[in-house]
């Protein structure tokens, strides 16, 4: 089992339509995907539709989508302080403007968003409609309807179209609200105002998915559809803004490298760390979140786990980490744990660079000096969890291996009954011991690295990309992700 995730992220196969790749943004590298059209389309009627998995919460102005005029003036798509806002701004204030009452933030989720503009409807609302999940958004926190004929900044020719970022400042125009998060199959209509059922449908679960919908489609003149196939970053059908829907209109890349090309997409949800779940000793720092959570900043004591945990079946992770910048002295605890982070006697895993084990309540295998103490900057740990059998395996390298064998099961009985809300479930688990000041970077790959490597291994099934075998011994582990939960978890 896995805890559900909405969006797309929900515990069970499906057999339609499957979205191969997203593309991931971090907004500390300020990247974006920019295109400025030619000539000029319908400004009064397109719908806009994509899906999108949060990095990170409580923070203004994510853009997901945004034209802009002269001085400054835009129509945007956003989502700010975890409600989502549609708004188009000239120089005298807002043209329209709706920000939703729900919030979103779930950072294991994938969301679908639908706005579908028609300034032509006679009818206020009808004019500006958003759709989250195949809903139709009906209450807001704030209305502002635009009036009837109004022309949005979109589909102007010689002004930029931008995904992952905007450039609204009235006074100094700058590009900034960077994305941080993952966008997939992403969608832009000119001409026409859709509805979501045009773009997706609820399986027999009663879960929104995408639909093969390309070919349904009348794209108009600058309309564009993205798949983000490719890992180019040149202006042409090579490139991660690669326009697929016939009509050509490539988007150039901005600060994006071929790692950014996931396979964490709505149709199979893959893990990351959790900046939700994270905690600290005292008063010490946080952890910092980068790389669609999947590159940690640990801070002393801190400590995060993984948005997916499994009670049972065998996954593979790999684990990377940087030389923090305190003379080596820190000790970083890499592990299983059945909780959502916080203590170190709770998990079963190492703890470098001295090579003292944590065992918690389970084995009473000593691990390695030699296999640890040895650690250099970017050496790469896999881990071979096998929740069926009770052993856990890892190995340097891919070629030094350690069996931290359990004992007694994975029930963690005995003394950690309030430590253990998530009875049964483990979550993969990294923490920062020290009491000083050591700063490092961990790396964790469940399948989309963010980090580059020499050879891509996939699983049994044929997801994830790993610098080494999730095959040992002729047993196959598997990526953390939904589409092998629903088999195997």
């Amino acid at each position: 089992m896995v805890f559900t995730t909405a969006g797309g992220g929900a515990n069970q196969l499906d057999t339609g339509y499957e979205i191969e790749n997203s593309l991931r943004f971090n907004d500390d590298d300020s990247a974006y995907l920019t295109k400025t059209p030619s000539s000029t389309g319908n400004r009064r009627t397109w719908t806009f539709s994509c899906w999108f998995k949060l990095s990170n919460v409580g923070t203004d102005n994510f853009s997901l989508f945004t034209t802009k005029y002269v001085n400054g003036e835009s129509t945007d798509i956003v989502v700010s302080l975890n409600k989502i806002e549609v708004y188009s701004v000239g120089t005298s204030g807002y043209d329209f403007q709706y920000a939703t009452s729900q919030l979103f933030r779930d950072v294991s989720a994938w969301y679908h968003i639908v706005v579908a503009v028609d300034t032509t409807q006679g009818t206020d609302s009808n004019r500006v409609k958003i759709y989250i999940n195949g809903s139709q958004v009906t209450s807001f926190s704030t209305t502002n309807h635009p009036n009837q004929n109004f022309d949005t900044f979109q589909n102007l020719s010689g002004e930029p179209t931008y995904i992952g970022a905007s450039d609204v400042n009235v006074l100094s125009p700058a590009i900034t609200r960077f994305f941080d998060g993952y966008l997939s199959e992403i969608y832009m209509i000119d001409g026409t105002q859709h509805a979501a059922s045009d773009f997706g449908e609820y399986n027999n679960n009663g879960v929104w998915i995408p639909k093969d919908a390309k070919d349904d489609l009348t794209f108009g003149t600058n309309g564009f559809y993205l798949e983000m196939k490719q890992t180019g970053t040149g202006t042409d059908a090579s490139g991660m803004g690669a326009d697929t829907s016939g009509n050509d209109n490539h988007f150039a890349v901005t600060n994006l490298t071929a790692t950014d090309i996931t396979t964490d997409t709505p149709t199979n949800n893959f893990a990351t760390m959790n900046p939700i779940h994270k905690s600290v000793h005292g008063s010490a720092a946080l952890p910092t979140f980068s790389e669609g959570n999947l590159k940690i900043g640990m801070n002393s004591d801190s400590s995060t786990s993984s948005t997916i945990a499994p009670s049972n079946g065998k996954w593979y992770v790999e684990y990377k980490q940087s030389e923090n910048t305190a003379d080596n002295q820190g000790y970083p605890i890499v592990a299983i744990s059945p909780c959502q982070g916080g203590n170190a006697a709770d998990v079963i895993g190492f703890k470098t660079p001295d090579g003292t084990d944590y065992r918690g309540a389970l084995g009473t295998t000593t691990i390695s000096n030699v296999f640890l103490s040895a650690r250099e900057a970017n050496d790469i740990f896999g881990f071979y969890i096998d929740l069926d059998n009770s052993t856990l395996i890892i190995h340097k390298n891919g070629s030094t291996y350690m069996n931290a064998g359990y004992t007694g099961g994975l029930d963690w009985s005995g003394g950690l009954t309030t430590n253990n809300p998530q009875t049964g479930f483990y979550h993969f688990y990294v923490q920062n011991n020290s009491d000083g000041s050591p700063r490092y970077t961990d790396e964790v790959n469940f399948g989309n690295p963010t980090f580059s490597i020499s050879s891509s291994n996939s699983d049994a099934n044929g997801y994830g990309s790993f610098e080494y075998s999730p095959t040992l011994s002729g047993t196959n582990y598997y990526a953390l992700c939904t589409k092998n939960l629903a088999q195997y978890g």
